[in-house]
């Protein structure tokens, strides 16, 4: 289910073509939860200034679905993840039309970055959403979804299926599913 917030509009071509290598702000505050963390923004997030925002996206409906939400929000309301004890970043700042036009030292130098960041801010547990970007970033080719056996700083690790539409591997119910063990470990 897509939710429409009629004050956003959709970007135009011209915008979307003029939001490569843009970036999108961190949704983070001291504390948290969870901190997710997405492999890099698509060109329709750096076009609205939104994390996850591309229409088929399952990310906001895979938040709600597993309960980390009470209402499935929009990507314009990410600031709102605040108020629930979450918050969202990318390993790689800048946005590219796919995910595979990062190199192998973009991914690793954003997991330094990364690291940084969580070391500044202590969420409870860091997810990272993809697990090729993760096994890249951090070096562990043979990383399985869930919890890893590794820390980033002093939080918890876990991993979790992308939730672009475009990855195949899981249908929104079980990516639903992968997001409620999550919540379910951090209670």
């Amino acid at each position: 289910m897509t939710v429409n917030c009629p004050d956003v509009p959709n970007p135009t071509a011209a915008e979307l073509a003029a939001a490569h290598a843009k970036t999108l702000p961190d949704v983070v505050a001291p504390g948290l939860s969870v901190l997710f963390c997405g492999i890099n923004p698509g060109l329709y997030s750096a076009a609205t200034g939104h994390h996850f925002a591309r229409p088929g996206n399952r990310f906001w409906p895979a938040l709600h679905q597993s309960g980390f939400t009470p209402r499935q929000l929009h990507p314009s309301e990410q600031d709102e993840l605040l108020t629930y004890g979450l918050g969202v970043t990318n390993i790689v700042p800048r946005a590219t039309a796919r995910a595979d036009e990062l190199t192998r030292d973009e991914l690793r130098a954003g997991a330094e970055t990364l690291t940084a960041l969580v070391a500044r801010y202590l969420p409870g547990t860091v997810a990272v959403v993809g697990i090729s970007a993760y096994r890249t970033a951090f070096d562990r080719p043979k990383a399985k979804m869930g919890e890893q056996d590794e820390r980033i700083a002093d939080s918890r690790l876990w991993v979790l299926p992308n939730p672009s539409g475009l990855n195949a591997h899981y249908q929104a119910p079980d990516l639903a599913a992968a997001f409620r063990e999550l919540r379910v470990a951090t209670e």
